[in-house]
């Protein structure tokens, strides 16, 4: 009995390090070499916090490998102890990838150059964002530039590469002195420039015309958005350029 209790401790010890090794997440030596670095670990969120706050939402949690917000608690239209949150650290000109899948008609967003302040209670009141987005159940959906992967109510993605609810999603973030470019499942959707007269009249003629501080930040934190649905996030790097 004794040596089947050993026995039984030693594998489920083998299995936790192998879980963990499964669903931690490294940069290989060449991008390290190539100057990547980990927004998360795939084990802790450590690193990110809730807009406006010291501190993570509850409703934030690490869930075999991935940033999940657990939408069991929905209030309104956002999540009970959720809410958006951002890296601590912030970034001018970067290359970013990650990985997303959303749950059936579910919303969210991947949020840049987030200026966190109080006199704002929102990051998306500061920054472009990408959609994220279930295409064939959310009724914004029907609403173009309000699609996955456009630049949320500015540009329409094209084409149109998003998979289905429930599958990862492959994104890459390119911000280089003002040309911005979105890719997602390996082909280019998005390419404008940031800061110019061009841009500001996308601004005029959006939802955001009258947050006077939205798309003119250019350096700024990272956000997830919290939309009131399941949503995760893994794969999270990034590359100062």
């Amino acid at each position: 009995m004794k040596k089947l209790i050993i026995l039984s401790s030693i594998l489920m010890t083998l299995y936790c390090f192998s879980v963990n090794t499964i669903f931690a997440q490294t940069l290989s030596r060449k991008e390290v070499k190539d100057g990547w670095e980990l927004l998360f670990d795939g084990k802790t969120i450590t690193g990110w916090h809730s807009y406006g706050k010291k501190h993570l939402g509850t409703a934030w949690k690490v869930d075999e490998g991935a940033i999940h917000l657990d939408a069991s608690k929905k209030e309104n239209w956002q999540i009970r102890d959720g809410g958006d949150i951002v890296t601590e650290e912030e970034f001018d000109n970067f290359h970013l990838k990650l990985e997303w899948k959303i749950a059936k008609n579910g919303n969210s967003g991947i949020i840049l150059y987030v200026h966190e302040d109080s006199k704002f209670k929102f990051p998306w009141e500061t920054g472009p964002e990408m959609q994220v987005l279930d295409n064939s159940g959310h009724p914004d959906a029907k609403i173009i530039t309000h699609r996955a992967g456009d630049l949320y109510d500015l540009i329409s993605a094209t084409p149109e590469t998003v998979r289905s609810f429930g599958e990862w999603n492959q994104v890459e973030i390119k911000s280089l002195n003002g040309t911005l470019e979105f890719w997602l499942n390996g082909e280019k959707v998005i390419s404008t420039t940031l800061w110019d007269d061009e841009w500001k009249s996308k601004i005029a003629k959006s939802k955001f015309k009258n947050m006077p501080f939205f798309g003119t930040i250019k350096k700024g934190k990272i956000g997830l958005q919290d939309h009131g649905d399941d949503v995760w996030f893994r794969n999270i790097k990034i590359k100062r350029l």
